[in-house]
């Protein structure tokens, strides 16, 4: 057998093996894929929280009522469950929400953000 028909050989051995090698890492990356856009997701879900509570407290701090506040931090944050508490002349607002979807959701990961200002203040 000759060195080219040799490696002809070889070559028709190793036919598949790439297909099988790439439908095993595929999944993998998918995982990592989704795992990635979950934390980018948790992310953002974080600041809207964040920027909804500290807008909450300000309203309130302002004397407006907790159904205003409410409103507001649903208009944000969707269907967040709102806290509410007094620390001297501070009105503070905590919210929580269950992460969106993907993995962090099927985790049961729930994010959670405050905000205080300053009672009476403008």
């Amino acid at each position: 057998m000759t060195s080219w028909a040799r490696a002809a050989h070889r070559v028709g051995a190793d036919a598949g093996s790439v297909t099988a090698e790439f439908a095993v890492a595929l999944p993998a990356v998918i995982l990592v894929l989704a795992g990635c856009l979950g934390a980018v997701q948790v992310a953002s879900q974080q600041v809207r929280l964040a920027d909804a509570a500290a807008d909450a407290a300000r309203t309130l701090a302002r004397g407006d009522s907790v159904e205003v506040a409410s409103a507001r931090v649903s208009r944000v944050a969707g269907a967040a469950a709102m806290t509410t508490s007094t620390s001297g002349d501070f009105v503070c607002v905590e919210l929580s929400v269950p992460a969106g979807i993907g993995p962090t959701a099927l985790a049961g990961i729930r994010i959670r953000a405050s905000g205080c200002a300053l009672a009476g203040g403008l």
